[in-house]
């Protein structure tokens, strides 16, 4: 039976309450290296766990309207392309309320795929089908996507360093998500730690594996090296003594603090992986 315009409605709003509060609870998340917390800005001069929030629910009916569109369609052209238009009016609010700081741009590109994905598959999703749907949809042109008068700091580094980026991380759909945050994220809970933990552990692990290019941009690849060196001895140390593990992040996040080195990459993947692990808080395995 068809789902009647009032409960498709509905669901949209919940798939968009879901995404907003991904991106809260992420943002919420303290302690973080170099990113925005309840403790402090991070790296970020011009950020605020505030203004975080704000640009957050300033986003709520972007991912509403994703979700409207998507819901049941099957992948295509037309709807990606019907996605990026929503995409791009959703970063034009999020600047009006944060008064050109590019607070989201990352998580509206990952955030705005999978509730597009989800709504798509609507009547049977998983995880892995979810991750699967959001690549195909990411790999369609976008036709009417504007011409950059410059690079972006992304597109610099991307090509600097030969290395793939938030659209390739997409398009295979976020295998990062899948093989990194979401296991991590899983594998904490399973084993009784606490829901913070659990999400710290998965923003490790996501710092050790991603070439992320926020970092890339302001530090290089040597700074990129040493952050994953010291997420990966942050993880390992996690399964075993509490006071080694600390040492070691606070090791991490002065070094991130010193060099103004933001894993904004790592932070939207993390939003990304609650938004899909947001069922499985027991534990359910993909």
């Amino acid at each position: 039976m068809a789902m009647l315009r009032h409960d498709i409605e509905g669901f949209a709003k919940s798939l968009a309450s879901r995404a907003v509060w991904a991106l809260t609870e992420e943002a919420r998340l303290t302690p973080k290296p170099g990113l925005v917390d309840a403790r402090s800005s991070g790296a970020h001069s011009d950020m605020s766990l505030e203004l975080m929030i704000n640009s957050a629910e300033a986003l709520r009916g972007t991912f509403e309207e994703i979700a409207s569109v998507s819901y049941l369609r099957s992948p295509n052209q037309e709807l990606r392309e019907k996605i990026a238009r929503i995409g791009r009016e959703g970063e034009r609010r999020m600047y009006t309320v944060t008064e050109g700081v590019n607070t989201h741009k990352g998580a509206i590109w990952a955030l705005g795929l999978l509730t597009s994905a989800r709504a798509v598959c609507a009547d049977e999703a998983d995880n892995e089908r979810v991750l699967r749907l959001a690549g195909v949809i990411a790999s369609y042109e976008d036709r009417y996507c504007p011409v950059e008068e410059k690079e972006t700091n992304g597109q610099i580094v991307k090509r600097k360093y030969n290395i793939s980026g938030a659209y390739e991380e997409a398009q295979q759909g976020f295998p990062h998500i899948r093989n990194e945050a979401l296991p991590a994220l899983l594998s904490a809970r399973r084993a009784g730690k606490n829901e913070q933990e659990a999400r710290l552990e998965a923003l490790l692990a996501l710092m050790a594996a991603v070439d992320d290019t926020c970092i890339l941009h302001r530090g290089g690849s040597a700074a990129l090296t040493t952050v994953k060196e010291l997420a990966a001895s942050c993880l390992r140390a996690a399964s075993g003594n509490m006071g080694e593990f600390e040492e070691k992040f606070t090791r991490l996040g002065d070094y991130c603090r010193s060099r103004r080195l933001s894993p904004g990459g790592s932070a939207d993947l993390l939003a990304a992986a609650l938004f899909l692990g947001v069922d499985d808080e027991r534990g359910r395995e993909l």
